[in-house]
Order: C-alpha cells, then sequence, then structure tokens
C-alpha cells in the first residue's frame, strides 16, 4: 500500500484546489479511483464550481462526514477504528466544522489538499473509513 499511496501523492503533487474539480473531498474520490473503484462523488461532479458551491454541498449533506461517510458507502467501504495507511478520514476540530478536512492515512501522519496544495499534518481524526 505504502508504494500505491507514495505514486497518488506524487501524482497529486501540484494539483491546486479547485472546488468541483479537485478540493478535500473529491481528493479522497481521486485516491479511490486510483485504488480501481468506481468515482464514489459522481453525483457531486459538476454541481459546483466555486467556494460557495462547495460550502453548499457540505451543508446540504449534514457536513463534511456525512457527505465523504455517503461516498465511502457507495463503494462498499466501511468505518474502522484506527488509521492505517491508505484510509480515508475527516481530521481537524471535533467543535468547528470549517476546520475539518479529509484525509489520507499515510506512514507520517494524514495527506490533506488545502488551498496551498497537499500537506501532510498531524491532526485529531474524526471519522476513519477503509476503502
Amino acid at each position: 500500500m505504502n508504494e500505491t499511496l507514495a505514486a497518488f501523492l506524487a501524482a497529486q503533487d501540484g494539483k491546486g484546489w479547485q472546488p468541483g474539480k479537485n478540493d478535500c473531498c473529491l481528493y479522497l474520490a481521486a485516491w479511490a479511483i486510483w485504488l480501481g473503484h468506481r468515482d464514489p462523488a459522481q453525483h457531486l461532479r459538476g454541481t459546483y464550481d466555486d467556494e460557495a458551491g462547495y460550502l453548499r454541498i457540505i451543508e446540504e449533506a449534514g457536513g463534511i462526514a456525512a457527505l465523504v461517510g455517503d461516498c465511502v458507502q457507495r463503494i462498499g467501504g466501511r468505518a474502522i477504528a484506527r488509521p492505517k495507511v491508505g484510509a480515508i478520514g475527516i481530521v481537524g476540530s471535533r467543535l468547528k466544522s470549517s476546520m475539518q478536512f479529509g484525509a489520507i492515512a499515510t506512514p507520517d501522519g494524514w495527506s490533506v489538499l488545502t488551498h496551498a496544495g497537499q500537506r501532510i499534518v498531524c491532526a485529531p481524526a474524526l471519522n476513519i473509513w477503509e476503502i
């Protein structure tokens, strides 16, 4: 899994934040596709193209965890208690939803896509799924 994840992260390097194309939720969908799953976020693509639309989609879903959880369910993923390399999750603040991010577990922490590009962060996992 480490080599597969390293190849994915390298392929994503330099791709900027683009709501509706490459944002923190679609970053996780891209990882699922890389692993051979069908696109778990196909129903979201083309429905927004700016930050306001991105935030609207999350709000309408009931939060980022609900949105990602629905996408995970579409490809047969399952919730797990502890992260392992290649798992996806929601990391950040339990109290402030604007500080929650979709992330991929790596050997060094969580890989998140930010407005500044990919970053490895150490942050508490709020939800974790195996895909």
